[in-house]
């Protein structure tokens, strides 16, 4: 089946968009993982996600059909609560067809609070756990974008795990399939021991458009039917962009390869979201994309997702005060000042591109010289960031490079919210 994926993606390569328009130094080797059990209905790619202030989705594939039912409680072998959802499949190109994709809300949950659950109901034989995130500050969350499924990323992945964290926050390229459908397999697989014990906000990358002219007409198959988000608790009609709290802290996370020009669905979402959020009860305001609209790294310059979907949105996002702006796309690190429109702003967003986590390309090494003033920090490396939420005002952001195998401190700022910065209010 491999073989036949290579031959699919080496016959139709001629037929994508060619992203790459740098030179990429080699990376790790891919990984390939096979299902951990024989049982076709044991359950497989275990993740979790947000659903509004107190429910968590479950998500979960099996080789066969099963009632989409998930037990929970806060003993473990002991299930208080139950609920059933829906199931669903999906082909690719008349070759591939995914297992049985489940997805379970259950709730409501209390905050910090831990939680013993089963995929399939009482008589499944594996029981996961997860945490859920706290009802005051300070929260942690982790960010790591571009992922992907090599030897880096399980790199990335473990370093991530050691580190104490209530939400994981990925900005696009999730498994870097593109094609290879299989590849999806392998991912959901790798990131189950971190993603069934947390819960993982993703957004799309352009390595999940996954739209072939003539032969696959819908893009993001795989994204959207494996990786449901909270769009419709949030107002949105689309899987590509929504946005969920964390107690005192709102994210938005847009859609790069979505409409995105003033009067598009996203647009008018984003208006609407933004006007709905109080500050008092939710001082932070972050929003997440893929392609960045900041980077002097000579990758991904000039892409129409970058400049034109900043050109529609920059201001939106600065005049609602938004404090911090994370991106991938770009395979490296990279801190702004505050900015907007190109310049030091004290009331615009921190820029954090974060496209380094281990993804099949390589790194993005080479940045254009002289670096700009309000470009403060940048290294090609993989690693991961860490965000502390300490209280309303405060916040600490630390860059961890992990090229050497060990988590390393390169990076590290104090940040203030501009809702606590009275010459910034609206």
């Amino acid at each position: 089946m491999v073989k036949i994926w290579n031959l699919v993606a080496i016959m139709l390569i001629v037929l994508l968009p060619n992203v790459s328009s740098y030179d990429r130094p080699a990376t790790r080797k891919n990984i390939v993982m096979h299902p951990s059990s024989n049982d076709p209905v044991s359950p497989e790619q275990v993740h979790i996600s947000l659903v509004g202030p107190d429910k968590m989705r479950i998500s979960w594939i099996t080789k066969n059909s099963v009632m989409p039912t998930v037990v929970y409680g806060t003993t473990s072998g002991k299930y208080e609560g139950s609920a059933n959802g829906t199931s669903s499949s999906y082909h690719y190109l008349m070759i591939y067809r995914s297992g049985q994709i489940n997805d379970v809300v259950i709730g409501p949950l209390k905050p910090n609070t831990v939680y013993y659950y089963k995929c399939g109901g009482q008589s499944s034989t594996q029981e996961f756990n997860f945490k859920t995130p706290p009802s005051q500050f300070p929260i942690r969350f982790a960010v790591a974008g571009d992922l992907g499924t090599t030897e880096w990323s399980k790199s990335t992945l473990d370093h991530v795990s050691k580190w104490e964290h209530d939400v994981f926050i990925l900005p696009g390229d999730l498994s870097y399939a593109d094609l290879l459908q299989p590849v999806w397999d392998t991912f959901g697989r790798m990131v189950q021991p971190l993603a069934s014990k947390r819960p993982w906000m993703v957004t799309q990358g352009n390595h999940e458009v996954e739209l072939i002219p003539v032969l696959h007409r819908q893009s993001f198959t795989a994204y959207n039917n494996r990786w449901r988000m909270p769009f419709e608790e949030s107002g949105s009609s689309s899987n590509l962009y929504y946005s969920f709290n964390v107690f005192g802290v709102h994210f938005i996370m847009l859609g790069s390869y979505a409409d995105f020009e003033p009067g598009s669905d996203q647009y008018q979402w984003l208006e609407k979201d933004l006007k709905s959020i109080d500050r008092k009860t939710t001082p932070w305001l972050m929003a997440v994309i893929h392609a960045p609209w900041y980077n002097t790294n000579e990758a991904h310059q000039g892409e129409k997702e970058s400049v034109d979907m900043k050109q529609s949105m920059e201001t939106l996002l600065y005049n609602a005060r938004v404090d911090l702006v994370f991106a991938g796309h770009v395979h490296a690190y990279e801190r702004f000042n505050r900015v907007y429109q190109d310049k030091f702003d004290k009331c615009g967003p921190v820029y954090i591109n974060i496209g380094d986590g281990g993804n099949k390309e390589g790194l993005a090494k080479n940045y254009r010289d002289p670096t700009p003033a309000i470009s403060l920090f940048r290294e090609a490396s993989f690693g991961h960031g860490q965000l502390v939420v300490v209280n309303a005002s405060h916040a600490q952001w630390k860059w961890q490079r992990n090229d050497d195998d060990a988590s390393v401190e390169k990076d590290s700022v104090w940040l203030t919210s501009l809702s606590a910065d009275s010459s910034c209010h609206i």
